[in-house]
C-alpha cells in the first residue's frame, strides 16, 4: 500500500532527517520526495510504501501527527487513493 505524507511549517534545520528517520524506523520506504522553501515556510510531500511497514496506516498517521507537534510542524498521512480523490479537479 502507498500513502502520501505532507509536512508543512516554519523552516528549521533537520526536518527531512527527522521525518525520514522516523519513517525508516517503522520500515516505511520513501518512494519519491519533493520539498521547497517558501520564504520562511518549509513544505514537503512524500510518496511512501507501507508494504513492509511495521505499523498500520492509521497508527502511522497518529504517530506522524505527534512527531509534527514535537518538532513544530504539521504532518499528515493519507492513503494514496484518498489523496488523489481529494485533489482531482
Amino acid at each position: 500500500m502507498r500513502a502520501v505524507v505532507t509536512v508543512v511549517g516554519k523552516d528549521k534545520t533537520g526536518i527531512i532527517a527527522k521525518v525520514s528517520s522516523f519513517l525508516a524506523e517503522r520500515s516505511v520506504n520513501i518512494l519519491d520526495i519533493s520539498q521547497t522553501i517558501l520564504q520562511e515556510y518549509f513544505a514537503m510531500i512524500m510518496l511512501v510504501d507501507l508494504s513492509d511497514a511495521k505499523i498500520q496506516l492509521s497508527s502511522l498517521a497518529e504517530e506522524c501527527s505527534r512527531l509534527g507537534s514535537e518538532i513544530g510542524m504539521s504532518i499528515h498521512v493519507q492513503h494514496e487513493e484518498i489523496f488523489n480523490a481529494m485533489h482531482k479537479i
